[in-house]
């Protein structure tokens, strides 16, 4: 059975586990890059830049998180997307989804693309499922882990 959760939009209380919860599956499979380091020394600055965070909570432990990254003009990147690794499996990279994509119904957006990799096997599947498609293969030049990036086609 799944546990009661809810997602809150911003909450600066829940920046530490936001940059716990991402370190931990980028050092499963990859490794921290100077990009990690320098979000995880001011995380805050997603939101002062005009975008969100979500964290995914039952009760007050967080279960997951992921985030709206603004790039200007309406364009957003959803990034940074991670399941605590007892709770993966259970629907909640979904609920997380669904909460980034109901934030962007709310507001004006001309492009949504994610960057990752496609050795992450259920990240793909799940992005596929969501209307994402891949518009770019090969090494990415800001992440040396990425190799594909997708795009959101369910913007009307």
């Amino acid at each position: 059975m799944q546990a009661r959760v809810r997602i809150e939009e911003n909450n600066p209380l829940y920046l530490d586990d936001f940059i716990h919860l991402n370190e931990q599956w980028i050092s499963k499979y990859f490794k921290l890059e100077a990009i990690d380091r320098e979000l995880a020394k001011n995380p805050d600055q997603i939101i002062d830049k005009g975008g969100y965070i979500f964290t995914l909570l039952s009760d007050h432990k967080v279960l997951g998180v992921c985030a709206l990254f603004y790039q200007g003009s309406g364009v957003f990147e959803l990034a940074r997307m991670a399941v605590s690794p007892e709770y993966q499996g259970k629907g909640y990279g979904q609920m997380l989804i669904d909460a980034c994509l109901a934030k962007l119904a709310q507001i004006e957006v001309n492009r949504l693309y994610l960057v990752s990799n496609t050795k992450l096997k259920s990240a793909m599947a799940l992005y596929s499922k969501n209307q994402f498609k891949t518009v770019s293969l090969g090494q990415h030049p800001v992440y040396q882990r990425a190799d594909i990036v997708m795009e959101y086609q369910g913007l009307k």
